[in-house]
């Protein structure tokens, strides 16, 4: 029973790790060739992250768009029916209308007026002159939009990684089903050894047993490695934009769409979001600039023209009223020294953010070259182990149809060969994964 649970657990450790990144789909067994390319061109055009980064942006630019009011003027037409009996507004009513008479200015009218109507239509018009402080508060904003720029290109940047991990994913997927429909073969051949010699009396039953609980180990695995293409296809699909419950087959090895890797490489200032914390950390100095300014006075003009009249519709009499108005506001209860303290305050954990955001990507970068090491190093040695494994399994197998090994032996080894080849299916993975990544933590950009 020992040796029994021992293949059994060799058998599903084959497929440790594949079945949760997603859980399985009730798929159609629909296939689709795709190429790495193909699904970084689809993300980059479809993913629902790129769009809402997108969104963003535009967002950005709509708030710049609205500081352009420190330019513009700002007109309102207003038209208002009013009617009182207050001595003071009916006769300013009449006044405005220009219908004042004589006898308007008998006592008793004076003090006691009956309902005096006005129609009033009004054209105000409001033009800025000098406002320092909105002129620093719009190139704050412009520099908002160019940190949501760099976010864009930085989201874009991580989907293309994203897309070429899940794209490796499925080729591993599709590696260990080959690894495990070899295996399947050979346990099944076994097995049809072990029942003929079984039945002629030249074995036990147990070897028979482990024959039998090999192959169904085997098949098991074989089942969640077929689930587990799948999930990569599914979140391939995800990434893309597309509907789910399609199984794509690969028609390139991603390997061959990678850059080469220079060890010397170090993580650039001029990276998508180094450059975005850059540009906040710039607004962020400009709308101390634009706080500070307001401090300084304002100048603007402003203007009026109506219409008044007793009768509805009526444009009986005009007037209007122009001038210019500097306004300084010379003590605000301390609140614009406290808001620019606080704003310098932000300004600095940015900063510090951002030289803490390089040290640790160098920190990856240093690791990631590590790691890329590692695993070109266990692949090497995964080669050469397959190698050996495999001879070691021919001599087995010649031995066991001589009757010199028992059954236990042979699938021992071929268990062995088996998670050989898939650990070096998952060291060629992780090497294209990291090579991946050190991509994307020395990608620089060009704006």
């Amino acid at each position: 029973m020992k040796t029994i649970r021992r293949l059994i657990k060799a058998g599903l450790f084959l497929f440790i790790g594949f079945s949760g990144f997603l859980s399985v789909a009730q798929a159609q067994d629909l296939h689709e060739k795709l190429s790495l390319n193909e699904a970084i061109s689809a993300a980059l055009a479809n993913n629902k992250t790129i769009r809402l980064a997108g969104l963003d942006e535009r967002i950005a630019e709509s708030d710049y768009n609205q500081t352009q009011a420190v330019y513009l003027p700002q007109a309102d037409v207003t038209y208002a029916v009013m009617s009182t009996n207050n001595p003071l507004n009916a006769f300013g009513f009449k006044l405005q209308q220009r219908s004042i008479t004589q006898n308007d200015f008998n006592p008793a009218l004076l003090n006691h007026p009956s309902a005096t109507p006005d129609y009033m239509a009004q054209l105000e018009v409001k033009q800025p002159l000098l406002n320092i402080d909105m002129l620093y508060m719009r190139k704050g904003a412009e520099k908002q939009t160019q940190v949501y720029q760099y976010k864009t290109q930085r989201i874009k940047e991580y989907i293309t990684f994203e897309t070429t991990k899940a794209f490796l994913q499925l080729q591993l997927a599709y590696q260990a089903e080959k690894v495990l429909t070899e295996a399947s073969q050979t346990a099944k051949s076994v097995y049809t050894f072990t029942d003929n010699h079984f039945k002629q009396g030249l074995i036990q039953k147990s070897d028979l047993l482990n024959a039998q609980v090999h192959v169904t180990a085997v098949e098991s695995s074989l089942a969640k490695a077929k689930s587990s293409i799948l999930n990569a296809s599914d979140y391939l699909s995800l990434l893309m934009g597309q509907p789910t419950g399609k199984a794509y087959s690969l028609v390139d090895q991603p390997e061959t769409n990678l850059p080469a890797i220079d060890s010397t490489q170090k993580v650039f200032a001029t990276r998508s979001d180094f450059m975005a914390m850059q540009r906040a950390i710039e607004a962020s100095g400009l709308m101390i600039k634009s706080s500070q300014m307001n401090y300084l006075p304002k100048l603007n003009a402003f203007g009026s023209f109506q219409y008044s009249d007793s009768r509805l519709a009526g444009f009986g009499a005009n007037a209007y009223l122009v001038g210019i108005q500097l306004s300084w506001n010379i003590f605000y209860g301390n609140k614009t020294k406290h808001v620019i303290a606080s704003q310098k305050l932000e300004r600095d954990k940015l900063s510090v953010q951002l030289a803490q955001q390089k040290d640790q990507s160098q920190t990856e970068l240093d690791k990631a070259y590590r790691d890329l090491s590692d695993a070109s190093f266990e692949a090497d040695q995964d080669k050469a182990a397959i190698e050996q494994a495999t001879e070691a399994l021919r001599i087995l197998q010649n031995r066991y149809q001589q009757g010199l090994v028992n059954t236990t032996d042979v699938l021992i080894a071929d268990t062995q060969l088996s998670q050989l080849k898939f650990s070096l299916a998952q060291a060629q993975f992780t090497v294209n994964v990291t090579r991946a990544y050190i991509q994307l933590l020395t990608t620089t950009t060009t704006k």
